[in-house]
């Protein structure tokens, strides 16, 4: 109902409610001023209604869903950061973790790189010094040992130095009867060391050269040739 048509409403009401008035005779003055003044009520209750848009309510309705929205907005907003911050966490975690996988590995690399190095020098540096040990027609047991002790590594030379006791004695032209075995490690054949130089029947390092190529080889040091030898009494 439009402000018009309320106001028009008023005033018929009140019109109707004076005309009424009238024809019933009302005598007492009292009573025609009650009259009047209910009727002035409900005037002006009509035109206090008349005053209030016919909008209002679907506004504040419209006003209610909007701030409703806003709200739900809001809250996916801070849904949608939350799982954003998340995202980005767990991200991020990955990345480090694969970065330090692969920190790890590029060391490790480095690192067996070095050892390979390391390993390779020493060889290097065994074979000079075989080859600056002067050759003599004839040696002495305290002279090829010293030989020895200059080849072998320090860590190895006690299990190196085992297995020669027992397979020669520290004669590097020891020969088996029998089996025709040759030198301070009984090759078998003797000619087999000739790998490590020509002289291999005359020069004791030469003998030392291959007997450390065979045990490492074979059982991965000459440690490993006396463990071996220990248990089976060959190697």
């Amino acid at each position: 109902m439009s402000r018009i048509s309320v106001r028009g409403f008023a005033v018929a009401s009140a019109t109707a409610v004076t005309a009424v008035g009238s024809a019933v005779g009302v005598a007492s003055g009292d009573e025609r001023q009650d009259a009047a003044d209910d009727l002035e009520v409900v005037a002006a209750d009509a035109t206090l209604l008349a005053e209030i848009p016919a909008g209002t309510n679907a506004q504040l309705q419209t006003a209610s869903l909007t701030q409703q929205a806003e709200t739900q907005s809001t809250a996916a907003d801070a849904e949608a950061r939350i799982a954003a911050q998340e995202a980005a966490r767990l991200e991020a975690a990955a990345n480090a973790s694969a970065k330090k996988e692969a920190e790890e590995e590029a060391e490790r690399e480095a690192r067996e790189a070095a050892e390979a190095a390391a390993a390779a020098e020493a060889a290097e540096e065994e074979a000079a010094a075989a080859s600056e040990i002067p050759v003599q027609t004839s040696y002495t047991v305290s002279e090829v040992q010293a030989i020895a002790q200059s080849m072998v590594p320090a860590d190895q030379f006690t299990c190196f130095s085992s297995i020669v006791d027992h397979e020669s004695g520290w004669d590097h032209t020891a020969t088996n009867p029998y089996s025709g075995a040759y030198g301070l490690m009984q090759a078998l054949p003797g000619s087999k060391m000739a790998s490590a130089g020509a002289d291999w029947q005359t020069n004791p390092a030469t003998q030392i050269e291959w007997g450390l190529m065979y045990m490492g080889d074979r059982y991965g040091s000459p440690c490993g040739a006396w463990e071996f030898w220990q248990a089976n009494g060959w190697y």
